[in-house]
Parts: structure tokens; sequence; C-alpha cells
């Protein structure tokens, strides 16, 4: 899966395994309406060592933006729930540099390479942000790493708005052998 990464997606980090409890917390979060989780989750994903910044590198912290028709039915985005506490316990600026800008089918069922298909293309660095993300080290923050397609996504677009890099920090890792099904 990694040697499919491009080059501004440099790291992963996640703070557990999608294991019981925390798939349950995650499903709680997501589909259940349980906002009060993401503090809880936040504080162990900002506990999670990062690599280091180099002499005068910055770090700002930007969520894995989700569709309008998501956040509607939800409420909020739990990506971005997650990097507000993050970026808060770690002393980071949030911004909200990715847009959405097509939907996609839920990820959730999908192959590996139906889900990179499927959020190909999907994001759109925001023009207002796009100066202030030159050179900068980007901590994207979303909940669950299953393919990386959805960061793969992500991080293309934020290297050609000129991050320097991407690290991706989610609550949680879910590993194929886990669940059952092919990697």
């Amino acid at each position: 899966m990694c040697r499919l990464w491009p080059p501004a997606l440099a790291h992963a980090r996640h703070a557990y395994l999608l294991a019981h409890p925390a798939d349950t917390l995650v499903h709680a979060l997501k589909y259940e309406g349980w906002r009060e989780l993401a503090p809880l989750m936040g504080r162990a994903m900002a506990a999670v060592p990062l690599p280091p910044l180099p002499p005068g590198g910055r770090r700002i912290v930007v969520p894995v933006p989700t569709t309008r028709q998501r956040v509607r039915r939800r409420g909020y985005n739990q990506a971005h729930l997650l990097a507000s506490s993050v970026a808060e316990r770690l002393g980071l600026e949030l911004r909200e540099a990715l847009v959405r800008r097509r939907g996609g089918a839920t990820q959730v069922a999908l192959h590996p390479s139906q889900r990179r298909a499927n959020v190909r293309g999907a994001f759109q660095a925001r023009e207002e942000t796009r100066p202030a993300l030159r050179g900068m080290h980007i901590l994207l923050v979303d909940d669950v790493l299953t393919t990386g397609a959805t960061a793969v996504a992500a991080a293309v677009e934020l290297a050609l708005a000129g991050v320097s890099e991407v690290t991706l920090l989610t609550y949680a890792r879910a590993l194929p052998f886990l669940r059952g099904t092919e990697p």
C-alpha cells in the first residue's frame, strides 16, 4: 500500500488499531452522533509521536473534508472535530485548507482499487489558503486509515498547493487481516 503513496504523503501515524473498543468509538462518533467522543479521541491522537520538523519548519493541522450531504446528515465532520482537538492539544493552527469537490460512494465496502478511483480528484485546496500552505508541514487528520486512498488524494492536492510534506494522523488503523478482507 505505502509504495503507492506519493512523496508528499511522507508519514502515517495512528493511535490505535481498528479493533474493539476503538472501532466502537469510531462508529459512535461517525454514525451515531456521539460528537462528545472527539476530545477523548483527539487526546489519544495528540499523544502519538510525530516525525520531527526540520529547523524552522512549521506544522499546521488540516482535517479531511467530507461531503456537504454527510455534514447535513451527521451535523458535523468527524475529522474536523478530531483535528480541532488535536490542534488545541498540540498548540498548532487548524486550517480548513481542503474542500471536497465532489461526493462519492461510501468507502466502507469498496476494494482498494475502487477506493482510489472513488476519491481521485475529490479534493481541492481552497484558493485563499494556498499562500499560507506553501512550505508547510501538514498534519492531515482523519478518523480511520484503511487503504490510504483518501489520504493520498488529499496529499496530492496539498502538494499541488506547495506544501513540503504531509503526515497523516488517524485515530485508528484498519488492518485487512483483522477485518477478514484482502488488502
